[in-house]
C-alpha cells in the first residue's frame, strides 16, 4: 500500500514540471528524432512522477505521459459529428488530367491564374481528427463517411506523435493521416495485407493496449482555424504547435513547377519510409480555396496527383503455404508469368486465410495483379464473371494437413495467422542457422549446435545474414568464445561468401529439397538468379521434382522474410557459384549404399559421388547404376538390384570407380 504523503505547493509545481519536461523530451525523441537526454534520464523521472501520481491521484493531467493508455477498453465505439465535412480529394493520373482540372478551376474564379500552391505527400493511412480544447487532447475522431466518424481518442492518445497538450488556448481541430512505417510494418508481417489496413485496423481495437503495442505515427496536414491565411502558414503552425509534418512538404509558385515536381517525386517517393501513392496538390490561399467550394465529395480546390500502380490480369495455377521463420503459415498464389511494372511476377502472397476468404480467390480464377508501392505484388481482386466452372476453392486447414502433415497448427484468438504448434521463432532460427552451417550445406566450422544457441540467445543472429555481421571482439566477449576461436569463426563464416551453388540452395533449408535434389536444381539452372526465376513449370520440368516438391519450392521463393533474407545475404557479399559437373567421370551414373563403409563415410562418399558427376540416391530405382554393399545386403535392396538390373558392386570397386 502507498504512503501518502501531504499535498503541498512544492508538490504540485514538482508534478507540473515534471509533466512539462518529460512530454517536452518526447517530443524531442518522437517528433524532432533529437533527444538531448538519455533514456535512463527519462526512465527516472517518468518513475518520479508515477510515484507522485501514486500517491496523489488527484494531481493526475490529462497531458500527463502516464494517460497515454486508458485503464479499460471500450464496449464500444461513440460516433461523433465532424464540425466541418472531411472530404474527398478529386484524382489525376497524368499531367493532361492535371492541366484540365486548373483549367476548369480558372473558370470558377479567375484568380486562380496568379495562385501558387501547397504540395505535399499523399499518405496511405487513416485519415483522423483531433481536437483540442484549452490546449488538451480531448477526443480523436475517424473520417468515417466524412460526415461522422467514430471517436477512437483512446486508441490515438497511445501513438507518441501525437501531443496530449499544446501550446494553444484556442479551441481548434487537427486533421492528419494515422501511419505505419514500412519498416514497422515488417515487423508485423502477414497479419494484415498492408500498412494502411494495420493502421486501420489498429485503430479499431476497443482494447488500447493494443494500439499502444503497435508503432504508429502521427502525421498532420490540416489545421482548422480561422485566422490562417495559407496553407503554407498552416504547417508552420502545425509545426509550432509539436506535430510532425512531412518535410517534402512545400509551396510551388506555378502550376509548372507542380508537374515538375510530380515527375521528380515519382523515382523518389518509394524511398520514403511510409506508403504513398502521388501528392496532394492544393491552392495555397485558403480564402480563395474556400470560395471555390465543393462538387459532390470533392473540393474544387485541391488535386490528388497519383501514380497507377500497374495492373495485369493472370490466372490462378496453385496455392501453396510458406512456413516463415517465425513458424507462421502464409498462403501464395502461383500463377502464370505476367509482367507488371516493367518485371515478371510468378506468384503473390495472399497474407491469411481471412484475406482468401475476402478476396474469394479460387485455383483456376482470373486475377488482377499489381505491385503495392511498385515492388510487392499483390492480388487485387478476382474476375469472378471469367471463373471456370472447375475453379476450387482452397481448403486452408485441408491444405496445411496435406502440405505439412507432420506439423500441427493452431491459430490463436484474436490473431488471423496460422502458426506451428509448440514452435518459437528462437527455435526455428536456431535449427536454420545450424543447417545453413552443416556439412551438407556451407560447412562453416564452429557453427555447431551450441555456439549457434549461443549467438541467438546473446541477440547477435535474427537471420541467417547476421552471420556475416558478426565481429571478433563482440563474440569473444561471449561466454564460450575466446579471442582465438572467435577470430577463427568470424574467418571460417567470411570464407563461406563464395559457396557452391548446390551448397547454397541446400542451406537455405527448403522443404523436401534434400542435397541431390539440390545438386539437380543447380545443374539445372546453372545460376541463382535463374533458381530464384523459376516457374512452376520450370521445375517440374526437372527430372526428380513433382508436385510435392515444386510447390514447396514455390512457397519459400514466395515469402517476403526469404526475399528480403537473399537480398540481405546478396548485400553483404554472399555470391554463390555454380561448378559444372555434367561432363564429370560420373555422370549419368547413380550411386545406393547399403550398410557401412570402412573407407569413408556415408556422406563424404555422397559427396565425391557428386563432384565427379554422379548422382547419390537413398533408395534402389530404376534410373540406379549401382548398389555398394558396405556389408551384408537386405533382402529389399537386392530384391530391387534384381528388378532393376543394378549391379551389385564392394566397397574396393566403389572406391576404385571414385578414385579414392
Amino acid at each position: 500500500m502507498t504512503k501518502t504523503r501531504p499535498l503541498s505547493a512544492s508538490h504540485e509545481r514538482r508534478y507540473a514540471e515534471l509533466v512539462a519536461l518529460l512530454n517536452k523530451y518526447a517530443h524531442e525523441y518522437n517528433v524532432l528524432d533529437r533527444p538531448s537526454v538519455s533514456d535512463a534520464v527519462y526512465d527516472s523521472l517518468f518513475g518520479e512522477l508515477k510515484k507522485i501520481e501514486a500517491e496523489h491521484p488527484e494531481l493526475i493531467s490529462p497531458d500527463s505521459p502516464t494517460q497515454r493508455i486508458a485503464a479499460r477498453p471500450l464496449k464500444k465505439f461513440e460516433k461523433w459529428r465532424h464540425s466541418a465535412r472531411m472530404i474527398s480529394i478529386l484524382d489525376a493520373f497524368s499531367d493532361d488530367e492535371a492541366t484540365a482540372w486548373l483549367e476548369r478551376i480558372k473558370k470558377v474564379d479567375s484568380r486562380v491564374a496568379q495562385a501558387q500552391f501547397w504540395v505535399d505527400v499523399k499518405m496511405d493511412g487513416l485519415a483522423c481528427a483531433l481536437h483540442y480544447e484549452n490546449g488538451q487532447l480531448v477526443r480523436a475522431v475517424t473520417r468515417g463517411d466524412g460526415f461522422t466518424g467514430e471517436v477512437v481518442t483512446h486508441n490515438v492518445r497511445t501513438i507518441k506523435t501525437v501531443p496530449l497538450s499544446i501550446p494553444e488556448k484556442k479551441s481548434l481541430e487537427i486533421r492528419g493521416e494515422v501511419i505505419m512505417t514500412k519498416k514497422n510494418f515488417a515487423k508485423f508481417a502477414g497479419r494484415y495485407a498492408n500498412p494502411r489496413n494495420f493502421a486501420a485496423g489498429t485503430i479499431r481495437q476497443l482494447d488500447p493496449r493494443v494500439a499502444a503495442s503497435r508503432p504508429l505515427e502521427f502525421h498532420a496536414y490540416d489545421l482548422i482555424m480561422g485566422d490562417i491565411p495559407t496553407n503554407a502558414r498552416a504547417y508552420e503552425k502545425l509545426s509550432a504547435l509539436g506535430f510532425v509534418v512531412n518535410p517534402q512538404a512545400h509551396l510551388e509558385k506555378t502550376f509548372a513547377g507542380v508537374l515538375d515536381y510530380a515527375k521528380k517525386f515519382h523515382d523518389q517517393r518509394e524511398k520514403l519510409p511510409f506508403n504513398n501513392d502521388g501528392l496532394v496538390v492544393k491552392i495555397n490561399d485558403r480564402k480563395l480555396f474556400d470560395a471555390l467550394g465543393v462538387v459532390g465529395k470533392n473540393p474544387r480546390a485541391a488535386l490528388a496527383y497519383k501514380y497507377p500502380a500497374e495492373e495485369a490480369t493472370t490466372t490462378v495455377r496453385d496455392i501453396v503455404i510458406s512456413i516463415g521463420r517465425t513458424g507462421a503459415a502464409t498462403p501464395v498464389a502461383v500463377f502464370d508469368p505476367v509482367v507488371v511494372a516493367g518485371t515478371t511476377v510468378r506468384h503473390a502472397s495472399l497474407h491469411n486465410a481471412d484475406e482468401i476468404a475476402r478476396l474469394d480467390v479460387r485455383i483456376g480464377d482470373t486475377v488482377v495483379i499489381y505491385k503495392a508501392g511498385d515492388i510487392i505484388p499483390q492480388v487485387a481482386n478476382v474476375l469472378t464473371e471469367l471463373r471456370p466452372k472447375d475453379a476450387k476453392k482452397f481448403d486452408y486447414e485441408k491444405a496445411l494437413s496435406a502440405q505439412y502433415p507432420e506439423l500441427e497448427f493452431e491459430r490463436p484468438e484474436g490473431e488471423v495467422v496460422y502458426r506451428v504448434r509448440g514452435e518459437t521463432s528462437d527455435l526455428i532460427l536456431k535449427r536454420a542457422v545450424q543447417y545453413y552451417a552443416s556439412r551438407p550445406a556451407l560447412n562453416i566450422e564452429g557453427l555447431g549446435e551450441k555456439n549457434v544457441a549461443a549467438l541467438v540467445d546473446a541477440g547477435l543472429i535474427h537471420d541467417i545474414s547476421d552471420l556475416y555481421t558478426l565481429a571478433s571482439p563482440v563474440l569473444a566477449k561471449l561466454e564460450r568464445f575466446g579471442t582465438l576461436s572467435a577470430d577463427n569463426l568470424v574467418q571460417a563464416i567470411a570464407a563461406s561468401k563464395r559457396p557452391g551453388l548446390a551448397r547454397f540452395i541446400t542451406g537455405l533449408g527448403i522443404r523436401h529439397i534434400g542435397t541431390q535434389t539440390a545438386v539437380d536444381l543447380a545443374n539445372h539452372f546453372g545460376s541463382l538468379d535463374a533458381f530464384l526465376d523459376a516457374g512452376l513449370d520450370d521445375l517440374l520440368g526437372i527430372d526428380g521434382v513433382g508436385v510435392v516438391v515444386a510447390e514447396s519450392i514455390m512457397a519459400w521463393l514466395s515469402d517476403e522474410d526469404n526475399i528480403r533474407l537473399l537480398a540481405q545475404l546478396q548485400q553483404l557479399g554472399v555470391s554463390p557459384q555454380h561448378l559444372d559437373l555434367s561432363a564429370g567421370r560420373l555422370t549419368g551414373q547413380s550411386f545406393v549404399i547399403t550398410g557401412t563403409l570402412m573407407g569413408m563415410s556415408r556422406d563424404a562418399a555422397a559427396e565425391r559421388v557428386r563432384s565427379l558427376g554422379g548422382t547419390f540416391q537413398n533408395a534402389v530405382g530404376k534410373n540406379t547404376t549401382y548398389l555398394v554393399a558396405g556389408g551384408k545386403i537386405g533382402a529389399s535392396k537386392r530384391a530391387a538390384a534384381d528388378k532393376f538390373g543394378t549391379k551389385i558392386i564392394d566397397e574396393k570397386e566403389f572406391l576404385g570407380l571414385v578414385g579414392s
